[in-house]
């Protein structure tokens, strides 16, 4: 038997954490589906400095951590588990967590966005120890010390240019011969005296001490040759990718997968449907921007909800 809800949140992070806050007290008793990662990307995040109101910073798993309990305490029910399913074409909307269908009438999709990694063992064991996947995040820890960012678009020269605010030297490394970003931001790349490009280089492993970053091991594509770049911070620009393979067909969609919203609404194509956070953000990506779209995603679904509360729904 399905089991049906007014407001559905899908994500726990910022974003989905925020929403649920606001649900809750607006007595919209909301249902967050916490995904495979609860708490996003922040609870791969070491040190959080610029989230207002931490003024001696915060861990992101203690961040994340508070905003649930926030939430929980005015009535958010959490539930464990993963939206495998989605059928937007109806109402109720159904969605189906693991195998167990819920009914919705209103849904806030704040799935997030994945940063893109190279996939190696060594990427992982220090990712908040010197690896991380945001300059305007992290970069502030990485004064006076050489870093490198991998990738060659408009992602890794922005990062890189951000970088050289704190950095002695910024290394670019790309794998082909020329950088791909759009002219004017590979210039500047270029023409900055604190930026080096490292081209037709790959990554071959991040070097650390066990605790943190200590450098870089690079392939030559040219000639296989092996060469050891010595950093303390290794920054991923290779893009990212929003989590919205569920929605595919159902909500519209950017060229590369964000979900479009109706701005000054979080409205996506599908009524009583709303996005909040990195889902339908790929100009800012921030933990602050994320949960105070999710602010307005949540007033945007209690209005929604106030004005369709006598529809039938079945």
């Amino acid at each position: 038997m399905a089991q049906n809800e007014r407001l559905v949140i899908i994500g726990s992070g910022p974003a989905g954490y925020t929403a649920a806050l606001y649900a809750a007290r607006a007595s919209l008793n909301p249902l967050l589906v916490e995904g495979l990662q609860p708490g996003g990307q922040l609870t791969i995040t070491s040190e959080v400095e610029n989230y207002p109101g931490f003024p001696e910073a915060i861990l992101g798993p203690q961040l994340m951590d508070q905003m649930r309990k926030q939430g929980e305490r005015f009535g958010t029910r959490f539930e464990a588990g993963e939206v495998t399913r989605v059928d937007l074409s109806r109402r109720p909307f159904q969605l189906w967590i693991d195998d167990k269908l819920v009914r919705a009438q209103a849904v806030i999709v704040a799935t997030g966005a994945s940063a893109k990694w190279l996939g190696l063992p060594s990427e992982k064991q220090y990712q908040g120890r010197g690896v991380s996947a945001c300059a305007t995040c992290d970069g502030f820890f990485f004064k006076g010390v050489e870093v490198a960012v991998v990738g060659g678009g408009d992602t890794a020269m922005e990062e890189a240019t951000f970088l050289t605010k704190f950095a002695t030297r910024v290394h670019v490394i790309h794998r082909r011969d020329a950088l791909r970003a759009s002219k004017i931001m590979a210039e500047r790349a270029r023409t900055n005296p604190k930026i080096q490009l490292q081209l037709s280089s790959t990554v071959d492993e991040i070097l650390g001490d066990g605790k943190a970053v200590t450098g870089v091991r690079l392939c030559s594509a040219v000639d296989g040759k092996m060469r050891e770049l010595p950093v303390k911070g290794v920054f991923m620009g290779i893009g990212h990718e929003p989590n919205t393979a569920l929605f595919k067909g159902q909500l519209e969609m950017n060229e590369v997968g964000y979900l479009k919203i109706k701005h000054p609404t979080t409205a996506t194509s599908v009524r009583g449907v709303f996005a909040a956070g990195d889902v339908a953000d790929p100009s800012y990506r921030q933990a602050v921007t994320a949960a105070g779209s999710g602010c307005q995603a949540a007033i945007d679904a209690e209005r929604f909800l106030g004005e369709h509360a006598t529809e039938i729904w079945d």
